[in-house]
């Protein structure tokens, strides 16, 4: 699946950066279900990982596209055929737009691991205080664990769609760099 989905991306050039999108897809996707069994860490729900995965596709792509290009890597920042004054507006926002790649790519990551396990632990704290208090509210608390259930398998799909999103990102990325536009 990922060698298919770096080459519908890059093209046979991209080949070569298989190992690396591989390994990465499989560490983000193990740390993501990782954090779905009880009393483990989920690495993926934490800013500093996310944004080190992030930083470090971004420094390894712009030594990519360096050393591709050359100066002309800086064609990435000017879309073909705009005129000089349209270049002015231009030029700052495709700049803005692609020193943010890496912190968009690990806030994504960062949100939406850390948003579905705090759902977990709120739903199981509350099922929890719940089963405490007894009476009726013992037997009320089976539905709140019903609904856990269904959201574990929710974010086992988020689990994998968060990493296949990464990896399919970190080709778009690679494929800017290898072939510019």
């Amino acid at each position: 699946m990922v060698y298919s989905l770096l080459n519908d991306n890059v093209g046979s050039a991209g080949k070569s950066f298989f190992p690396y999108v591989f390994t990465l897809f499989t560490f983000i996707l193990i740390s993501n279900v990782i954090g779905l069994v009880p009393y483990s860490f989920t690495v993926t729900s934490h800013l500093i990982v996310t944004f080190t995965l992030a930083l470090m596709t971004f420094i390894g792509i712009n030594i990519i596209c360096i050393k591709e290009h050359g100066i002309h890597m800086l064609s990435l920042f000017l879309p073909s055929g705009s005129s000089i004054f349209l270049a002015l507006l231009l030029i700052p926002i495709e700049i803005v737009s692609y020193f943010f790649r890496p912190i968009s790519l690990s806030v994504r990551l960062f949100a939406n691991m850390m948003a579905g396990h705090t759902l977990l632990k709120v739903i199981i704290g509350f099922a929890w205080v719940m089963m405490l208090a007894g009476g009726g509210l013992l037997i009320a608390h089976t539905i709140p664990l019903l609904i856990l259930v269904v959201l574990m398998f929710l974010e086992l799909g988020v689990a994998c769609i968060q990493a296949y999103v990464f990896s399919i990102l970190v080709c778009i990325y690679l494929n800017d760099a290898i072939h510019l536009h």
